[in-house]
């Protein structure tokens, strides 16, 4: 049922989206656990664990091509091309581009109306290290394009599938691919169960850090890929605005300027003549302007320090890679102090249609919401802001650093036991997430102590992966008969 749907029927939608049942609407009340173990177990028989093994079969308007030419409507025409060029790599790469398509086939399968946070798009890529305020490293999620309140397993289900198709992209057995999945499922389910006995300010402060989870890896890794991990998060230390400075500028004459690599990254000067893009450049000057008052007045301040210098097009990721996203390279004290921000279309998330209309108007205020309700800790300077572009109408924004020790694996190269402890690792940051946003306790109850869950997301992983390689095989022919035309080596 999309969010119109239950307008038309009169169902009361929640803040974040979606239907609310009397029950629950009264739980929201309620501080006492044994009520909301009952509700969790009372979901359990309205909806049982072995239900989640289930794919519901495709209807006749779920054409994946079709969903992703929908999307494509409203992106970059010239961009298009780049996205699915990307997509069309391996399963793998189709699969991270492929939200909508995913969001399409879980609302035709069975949801608990046990509602969290969701991410939207919770495969492996998006998850990775990056900086907090205390500028320790810190593992968590780190992308919200998608996020909207939902059935918490559908978050589960969208990582439990990933795991199962970056193991069959890698060449992995069957036994070896199911074991991934499993001890991730297994991961998420207990970690709930801790999180449920815990106190809300105790759920709130939990995160990763590089200092704890380097002794389990230690112990869980072979030396090889140890160091290759210690590796990846040395590397993420040095990513920063004054790395992204020397990569992704160069100087002519006496003016640093964004160098100049098309597709992928297009100078202010040369998408457009000198006057429009004079008249881009003060249209995103006023952005950044209005964007300064969503932070803290401290960090306002912190901004007043930089003034503009150069603007680029920036193509990022693979699922958004269409939507309009600049960078912007801002100058403090001298050119030794740099700042380089993103400023990120958002559109509505994929999952609207399904779960519910967002509560934010603004779609960028959606992303940054979801954000800090997520993340343990976030970019001090993520923002948000809506705008008249000069061709008219409105679109949302999202800004952030560029770069603050962003880092992530390449999940393509991870052997087994690599991908086995990266998944548990997944697994309890989306749990912590959940967490923090849904009723933990009804959650860890409707789960259960057993590994029936556990099971049947191994077994819906499965099905999905051969649905995906399906999909993918319809991507490849799309772009054979020139239906689509991907872009590729970019």
């Amino acid at each position: 049922m999309t969010s119109a749907d239950r307008s038309a029927t009169g169902d009361q939608v929640t803040p974040g989206g979606g239907p609310r049942s009397g029950r629950q609407r009264r739980l929201e009340r309620s501080w006492d656990r044994a009520e909301r173990r009952a509700l969790g177990k009372a979901e359990r028989r309205r909806v049982p664990l072995d239900a989640h093994r289930e794919l519901a079969a495709s209807g006749p308007d779920a054409d994946p091509i079709l969903l992703l030419e929908r999307q494509a409507v409203s992106r970059v025409p010239e961009l298009v091309p780049v996205r699915y060029g990307r997509m069309i790599l391996s399963p793998f790469t189709f699969y991270r581009g492929g939200a909508l398509i995913m969001a399409a086939d879980l609302d035709r399968g069975p949801s608990t109306g046990l509602r969290a946070q969701l991410c939207g798009d919770a495969h492996l890529s998006n998850f990775g290290v990056f900086a907090s305020p205390e500028r320790d490293l810190v593992f968590d999620i780190n992308d919200f394009d998608e996020t909207l309140p939902g059935p918490f397993e559908w978050d589960v289900k969208r990582l439990a599938a990933s795991l199962e198709i970056a193991a069959r992209d890698s060449g992995f057995k069957r036994k070896e691919r199911q074991q991934v999945v499993m001890r991730s499922a297994r991961a998420y389910r207990e970690t709930m169960h801790d999180f449920a006995g815990q106190g809300n300010l105790a759920v709130w402060y939990a995160h990763v850090r590089e200092q704890e989870v380097m002794p389990y890896l230690s112990r869980s890794l072979a030396s090889k890929r140890l160091r290759v991990t210690e590796e990846t998060l040395a590397k993420a230390r040095t990513r920063d605005s004054l790395q992204a400075l020397r990569k992704l500028t160069t100087v002519v004459g006496d003016r640093v300027s964004f160098i100049s690599n098309p597709p992928l990254i297009v100078p202010l000067g040369e998408l457009l003549p000198e006057h429009d893009a004079r008249e881009l450049t003060a249209w995103l000057e006023g952005l950044l302007a209005a964007y300064a008052r969503t932070l803290d007045s401290d960090l306002r301040h912190l901004l007043r320090g930089y003034r503009l210098v150069d603007v680029a097009r920036k193509v990022v990721g693979v699922g958004s890679v269409g939507t309009r996203a600049w960078i912007v390279l801002l100058q403090g004290i001298d050119g030794r102090d740099p700042l380089i921000l993103q400023a990120k279309e958002a559109q509505p998330s994929v999952l609207e249609e399904y779960a519910g209309a967002s509560r934010y108007a603004n779609s960028a205020h959606r992303v940054v919401a979801g954000q800090r309700l997520m993340q343990a800790h976030g970019d001090i300077l993520l923002g948000w802001q809506r705008t008249r572009p000069l061709d008219g109408g409105t679109r949302d924004y999202y800004v952030r650093q560029l770069r603050d020790w962003k880092g992530s694996v390449v999940v393509e190269e991870m052997p087994p036991q690599s991908l086995e402890v990266y998944g548990q690792l997944c697994a309890w940051t989306l749990a912590r997430a959940h967490a923090r946003s849904g009723d933990r306790v009804a959650i860890a109850a409707y789960l259960g102590t057993t590994d029936t869950f556990d099971r049947a997301i191994v077994d819906f992983a499965s099905a999905y992966a051969d649905k995906n390689e399906r999909d993918y095989a319809l991507m490849q022919a799309a772009a054979a008969s020139g239906r689509i035309k991907p872009m590729m080596g970019v």
